[in-house]
Formats: structure tokens, sequence, C-alpha cells
């Protein structure tokens, strides 16, 4: 399993990228755009058998006795006669977009054919024509298997650019001995009894959802005004010192030490931590939870975009994507691979495909939306009122 220290979701920010967005767009338009027609450059897929895919630490399979060795990678290569060159350079989205927008602004290659980054991101390189479409008639299996809840977010209608490579709620997280009592609404997390004893997540992408969702608020067509909304009461909230802190990924540690009875958490964090401690628990609250992604994409000028759809469509093959999510117990985007991990002889695997923070039920489906995403215009001013908020 990846180990707690590190989540894709959870990495600090400021304004940063969100200022050089707002460099890029005069009138409403990004100056750096670019058309349909100018994204895709020589594909050299025939002749060179490689692909550069850069994804994050910790974020796909490994060989219990050769961490080095990933082994869905490895059969791929066996099976195509395709080389990845395989980094793991991504640790945040802002500073990979730091990292990337010079040479893309500029309509010039990355080095990268394929990257995973937060769908919040990915809203951003879709947004300035920064990705690729994609040909689908490559990919049967994305077009056979892909979860009917992540097929058409409000930045990427039709998942044309974009692909998700996992899944994840943003829920609550609490220890249910230590408190004492259920949680099961985003209003139970302002009860005196949890005063001084509840973290949010700082960066705003990963918190606004759940807690518009606590008003109420459809978060597929949220407002500035339910935006602020939610801000008032957050920042009510610490001018109490009801919350004790806002956080990264570090809200594993307070719960786990009991410095904390209730927090923001991610789904996949919490199989981890239910492994070590099985009072904690989570919640998909009554009024509804985000359904997030982190999704594969490839960058304009990408000199090797067949190979690389090829590798998408190989993950949702059912039976690579559940070695996959055997891996790393998020949200599996392919429900078929369910089956095949119900199948397995090993009875812990097996399990999984129960899971339903892996696979969610239909119960469960019902509370779970995909929030629509912040824009351009929005995002400036937002940050900067959040951000006043949290510290940052």
């Amino acid at each position: 399993m990846p180990e707690l220290a590190f989540s894709r979701r959870a990495a600090l920010r400021g304004l940063g990228a969100a200022g050089l967005l707002a460099a890029f767009t005069g009138c409403g338009v990004p100056a750096a755009y670019v058309p349909e027609n100018r994204r895709q450059g020589p594909d050299l897929s025939d002749r060179d058998q490689a692909i550069a895919f850069s994804n994050w630490p910790l974020y796909i399979d490994t060989d219990e006795e050769d961490e080095q060795s990933r082994p869905t990678l490895d059969a791929f290569t066996e099976k195509t006669g395709i080389e990845v060159r395989y980094t793991e350079e991504i640790n945040d989205n802002d500073e990979f977009f730091g990292k990337v927008s010079p040479a893309l602004m500029n309509h010039q290659a990355t080095g990268h054919d394929l990257v995973v980054i937060s769908d919040w991101m990915a809203a951003r390189f879709v947004h300035l024509g920064w990705a690729q479409k994609m040909d689908r008639t490559a990919q049967a299996n994305v077009a056979r298997h892909l979860d009917p809840q992540l097929r058409s977010p409000a930045f990427d209608e039709g998942r044309l650019h974009t692909v998700p490579w996992q899944s994840g709620i943003t829920g609550i997280a609490y220890n249910r001995k230590a408190l004492g009592r259920e949680i099961k609404s985003v209003k139970d997390l302002w009860e005196p009894d949890l005063a001084g004893k509840v973290t949010l997540f700082s960066g705003l992408d990963e918190s606004f959802a759940l807690l518009m969702q606590g008003d109420g608020v459809d978060v597929t067509r949220w407002t500035e005004a339910d935006f602020h909304r939610m801000c008032d009461r957050v920042e009510n909230m610490v001018k109490k010192k009801h919350i004790r802190r806002f956080t990264g990924n570090d809200y594993t540690s307070d719960l786990s030490k009991g410095d904390v009875l209730a927090c923001q958490a991610y789904s996949g964090d919490v199989i981890q931590l239910r492994a070590d401690n099985p009072d904690i628990e989570f919640v998909v609250p009554e009024e509804g939870a985000e359904l997030w992604a982190e999704s594969l994409l490839i960058p304009n000028l990408a000199r090797h975009k067949a190979n690389a759809e090829a590798l998408i469509d190989y993950y949702y093959d059912p039976a690579v994507a559940a070695r996959l999510a055997a891996a790393v117990n998020y949200v599996c985007p392919v429900p078929a691979a369910r089956e095949v991990l119900a199948a397995s002889s090993d009875k812990e695997t097996a399990e999984l495909a129960a899971n339903p923070l892996i696979f969610p039920d239909g119960e469960m489906r019902k509370r779970l939306v995909v929030a629509r995403d912040i824009s351009s215009a929005e995002r400036q001013s937002f940050a900067k009122r959040w951000n006043a908020i949290v510290g940052l």
C-alpha cells in the first residue's frame, strides 16, 4: 500500500499557478490558448517504441521483493514491445504546471507523452488547449469500462482529452471510539464537543466541495454566493478556535495520534489508517461527498501519442485495473475490475471487491457527485479569500 506520508491530493499551495494562469488571460480568453489543430506534432510511435510517462510517487503497483519493478508496466512492455520510461516526478500540481507551462505557452514539446494530474489541474490544461484529444477508436477498453459517473466532467465533456487514472472520495474521517458518537453529516463537525478537535484541508480545490455540500449546495452548479457563504461559516469557526488547523496530508498523523477527532479526509488514506486502527471510520455525509479523479492526459506535441493511447487503454482492461486497485486502494475507475478481484484465490485481495471505498455501492453512489471546477475568472479572487482564512 502507498505510504501515508504522501498524498496526491493534499500538497499545500498558495496563489502560485492561479496567479500565473491569470497572467495568461485577457478579456476572458487565455492568451496561451492552443487550438485543436495545433496540438499534435509528428507522432513517432511506429518507429520509436517508447513512452515517457510521469506520475506521482507511490501511485502504481510494485513487486514486493523489488520496489523498482512495476509488474503492470512490465507486462505492457512484454505484450506490446513498447518501453515505458516511467518517472515519479509529479509531487504537486502547481509545481508541475509551473515546470511545463513555459514550453506549452510557446508551442514547444514538454518531453512528456503521458502525465497524471488532479482533475482540477487537468481542467486548466483543457481550458488552455494544452491537452490533445484522444483517439477513442483505439481505446475500446476505455469506451466500454470507464465508470459512468466519471465519463463527462464539466471541464471535459465526454472525456475527450482526459481519462481517470484513479478516483477517490473527499469525506469525513473520525475516531468513533474516542468521540463516543457517530458522525453522519458535515454539520456534525461544528458540534461543541469537537471544538479544537477538527481539521480541514488547506487547499481550496480539496476543501470547498464538501463544505458547500454541508450547506445543502448542489456542487455541480455552485455559485459565487455559495462560495462566500461557505467561507463565512469557516471563518467564523476559525475565530471561535473550533478548527484546530488546516492541513495537507499530515491530517493522517493528527487523527492517528488522537490530536483531532474528526477531519476532512480522502477515502484511500482511511483504508490504510483502518488497517492500524479499526476505530477510525470514513463517512460519506448525508448531504453528499465529492467524487474526484486524477487523470491521464497527453500534452501538446507529445512524440508518442499512439503509444500513450495504447497504454491508457491497457489500464482499462479489468484484469489490469484490478491489479492496480489492489495496490493503491483508491476508487477504481473500472467497475468491472470488482469481479476480477472477487474471484481471487487470495482472501485479502478478494475482500477488496466488497470495500465500498474502492468500489462504491449503489447507495453510496447516490451521494457522490463530481463538483464543477473553479473557473480561471473565479480562481484568483476565490483563492485570495480562502488563503486569508487558512493563513497561507
